[in-house]
């Protein structure tokens, strides 16, 4: 597992600690993915409600405050598979 993925997972869990309503996975290209689920946030690519992708840049911006979701999204440099509801769901929780 790449360091990468577990500074984010350290992160998310932080955010998260009451889990997440529903599958989602985060995909960085290259380092690999994590996923969030009720149970918390963890390494894995399994299947999910929603997938996100990004580069590890782009997720580290997200998590530090410095690029909100939504206009991750919107530039093209966070793409989204799946339920709309639940990436917008787990944007507002990132933010």
């Amino acid at each position: 597992m790449s360091a990468v993925i577990d500074a984010a997972v350290a992160a998310l869990q932080k955010r998260l600690s009451g889990g997440f309503d529903g599958v989602a996975k985060f995909v960085m290209p290259g380092e690999g993915a994590l996923m969030i689920d009720a149970s918390g946030v963890r390494p894995g690519d399994e299947p999910a409600d929603v997938t996100l992708t990004a580069d590890a840049e782009t997720f580290k911006a997200i998590l530090d405050g410095d690029l909100n979701p939504t206009m991750a999204f919107m530039s093209g440099k966070l793409s989204v598979d799946g339920s709309m509801g639940l990436a917008m769901q787990l944007g507002s929780a990132l933010s």
